[in-house]
C-alpha cells in the first residue's frame, strides 16, 4: 500500500504552533558508543527507553504532549501484564524545552549516560540532536516529523515512514515531495472545484500557504488566496470575502487561535463551507471548547492524516487503546500515533528476546519493517530509500469530521480512500 509523507502537512503544523507563539518564523558534537556495544547487563534488568518531548516549549505546555502519553499508556499497560519477555520497560523521559539546545541536552543524557536502548515517539520542536542520535546508532521509533530529521539521517525512523535515501542529507538533494490526495478526496468525494487558502502577511505563514495552493491547483481547483494581517487580523472581511467567492473548501497557515477567530467571523458572516480542514494535530476532543464560539464552521471540521480516527471504537486496536487512556482528560490523535510508536519497538524489542535486546537488533528490526501497521491503527509505513523522488503514487488517506454529540466521525476506511497522485517538490 503506498501512502504519501506527512513531512509538508508536518511543517505546517510546526509552522502554525510557531506563529502561535509569535515567533514570527520557524525555529529551526560528540560520537558516543555504536549501538552494537551497548546492551543489557541482566537478562531481568529493565529495558530503558527514552522518549524527547518539547512539554515547555514556547509553544505552550500540551501542544507536544500526545505521542509521550500516547507511548506512556501502552508501556504502563505491557510492564503490568509482564513486559517484555519477562522484562519491564523503564520509559526515561526528557522535556527539551523546544530549543535545540535543550534537544541536545536531552539527547546526551538519554543516549550517553542513560544508554537507552531505543527513543520513542520523539515530538521536538528543533530536534537538534537527531545527528547525534543517528551517528550513535541508536534507532528513534515512530518520531513526529515536524522537521526534516526523519528523511535526512539513518537509525531514525518516523511514524510514517520515509522513501528518502536518509544517507545524511535531507530527502533528495535537499527537497521533499508531498502528495494531492487530500485536494483530490474532496473534489472526488464532495464536488469542491473552489478552495480558500488562509494566510497571515508573514513569510512563513505565506509560503506554507502558497504550496498549498500550489497542490489546489494542481488538482483543478480554483484557488482563492486570503491574506490577514498577523498583528490587526480582520477575519471578519475575510470571512465575508469567503462567502461572496462561494469557497467550497478552506485551508489556512495560521495558528489555532487564529482559526477558532476564522470560524467565528465565518458563522457571524454566513460563510458556510462544505469543509474547513484542519491537520492531525488539532485533531483532538479539544474542538467543542476550542471553536465553542462557532457551532456551524466547527461541525464542517475535517482532519485527514495517515492513522485511523481514535474515535473509531468499533475497531478493536483502537478499542484498546481508549481503554487504556480512559484516565486522561482529553484524547487526540497524536496519542494515538504515540500509543503506536510503542508497539513498533515493543514488536522489535520482542523479536531481539532470544539474542539479546541491544541496539543493533532493534535497528536491524525496524530497517526490514515493511507494511507496519500497529494493529491497523496505522496505514501500511515503508522505508524504501528510493534512489530518485518518485513522480507519482498511490497514496490512501484516513479522513474523519467533526460531529457535535458524536466527536470525529470517520469518513470510509482508510485501507480504501486511496488515489494516485502527482508528488510535488518543496523545500523544507
Amino acid at each position: 500500500m503506498r501512502r504519501r509523507s506527512r513531512a509538508a502537512e508536518a511543517l505546517g503544523a510546526v509552522l502554525l504552533l510557531a506563529l502561535s507563539a509569535a515567533c514570527g518564523s520557524r525555529l529551526p558534537e560528540s560520537d558516543f558508543g555504536h549501538g552494537e556495544r551497548t546492551s543489557v547487563p541482566s537478562a531481568f534488568a529493565p529495558l530503558r527507553v527514552g522518549i524527547i518531548t518539547s512539554a515547555t516549549s514556547p509553544v505552550g505546555g500540551s501542544a507536544f504532549t500526545g505521542p509521550r502519553d500516547g507511548a506512556k499508556a501502552w508501556f504502563d499497560r505491557l510492564d503490568a501484564r509482564g513486559g517484555i519477555d519477562g522484562r519491564r520497560v523503564e520509559v526515561r523521559l526528557c522535556d527539551d524545552g523546544g530549543s535545540g539546545v535543550g534537544n541536545n541536552e536531552c539527547v546526551h543524557r538519554l543516549v550517553e549516560e542513560d544508554k537507552v536502548v531505543a527513543l520513542v515517539a520523539t515530538t521536538a520542536l528543533d530536534y537538534a540532536g537527531a545527528s547525534r542520535v543517528s551517528r550513535a546508532g541508536v534507532p528513534d521509533i515512530g518520531g513526529q516529523p515536524i522537521g526534516s530529521a526523519y528523511d535526512t539521517y539513518p537509525h531514525l525512523y518516523g511514524i510514517y515512514g520515509s522513501r528518502a535515501p536518509r544517507d545524511g542529507t535531507t530527502g533528495w538533494n535537499g527537497k521533499l515531495y508531498g502528495g494531492t490526495e487530500v485536494y483530490r478526496y474532496f473534489k472526488r468525494e464532495h464536488g469542491a472545484r473552489t478552495a480558500a487558502v488562509v494566510s497571515y502577511n508573514q513569510s512563513a505563514s505565506a509560503a506554507y500557504a502558497r504550496l498549498v495552493e500550489r497542490g489546489l491547483r494542481a488538482e483543478g481547483y480554483k484557488v482563492v488566496p486570503e491574506q490577514v494581517d498577523f498583528a490587526l487580523p480582520n477575519f471578519r472581511a475575510i470571512a465575508a470575502d469567503l462567502k461572496e467567492q462561494g469557497a467550497d473548501l478552506v485551508f489556512d497557515a495560521i495558528d489555532s487561535h487564529g482559526n477558532a477567530r476564522l470560524c467565528q467571523a465565518m458563522d457571524e458572516v454566513g460563510a458556510h463551507v462544505t469543509a474547513k480542514v484542519t491537520n492531525v494535530q488539532n485533531w483532538a476532543s479539544t474542538v467543542a471548547d476550542d471553536y465553542k464560539d462557532a457551532p456551524h464552521c466547527r461541525n464542517a471540521l475535517w482532519a485527514t492524516g495517515s492513522s485511523r480516527n481514535y474515535d473509531d471504537t468499533g475497531h478493536p486496536a483502537v478499542r484498546e487503546f481508549r481503554e487504556a487512556t480512559k484516565g486522561l482528560k482529553t484524547h487526540s490523535q497524536w496519542q494515538l500515533e504515540g500509543w503506536a510508536a510503542a508497539r513498533w519497538f515493543t514488536d522489535a524489542a520482542r523479536s531481539c528476546a532470544r539474542t539479546g535486546i541491544t541496539r543493533a537488533c532493534v535497528d536491524a528490526y525496524m530497517n526490514r519493517s515493511e507494511g507496519f501497521t500497529a494493529g491497523g491503527l496505522l496505514l501500511p509505513v515503508e522505508f524504501e530509500r528510493l534512489a530518485k523522488p518518485p513522480k507519482t503514487l498511490r497514496t490512501c488517506l484516513s479522513v474523519a469530521r467533526w460531529q457535535d454529540g458524536r466527536g470525529w466521525v470517520g469518513q470510509g476506511d482508510m485501507n480504501h480512500t486511496c488515489f494516485v497522485v502527482p508528488q510535488l517538490a518543496y523545500q523544507p
